[in-house]
């Protein structure tokens, strides 16, 4: 099982990036992917997760209205889609997979049992 996450960079405060992770996986339509994401000195924290179906997305606050988590079955990806970044954006963000058949959308990094190797966005002027 492999999750390869790219699209990172940097942007300026306000800009958008979209985070791509490409899953090679047995079956991408039984797991949940997720994003999280780690900032310099801070623990890790759940950013965004979509079902197998891409119903019951979930969101931090934090990027409630700015981000948006999406899916493609065909393509085994999952995307990050962020808007109006702001520099508390800044962080390394990791995909995630999450085996559930039942498409139970969970926030804590320990359900989820595949990663990435995260990519870097950073959000400066």
């Amino acid at each position: 099982v492999q999750l390869q996450a790219y699209g990172g960079g940097l942007v300026h405060p306000g800009g958008s990036l979209r985070l791509s992770c490409a899953a090679s996986l047995l079956s991408f339509n039984t797991y949940v992917m997720g994003w999280f994401r780690q900032a310099p000195g801070k623990e890790r924290e759940f950013v965004s997760a979509i079902s197998w179906n891409g119903d019951s997305p979930r969101y931090a606050d934090s990027v409630k209205e700015r981000f948006t988590i999406s899916r493609d079955g065909a393509k085994s990806t999952v995307y990050l889609q962020m808007n109006s970044l702001k520099p508390e954006d800044t962080a390394v963000y990791y995909c995630s997979a999450r085996y559930s058949p039942t498409g139970v959308v969970k926030s804590n990094s320990y359900e989820y049992m595949y990663w990435g190797q995260g990519t870097l966005v950073t959000v400066s002027s």
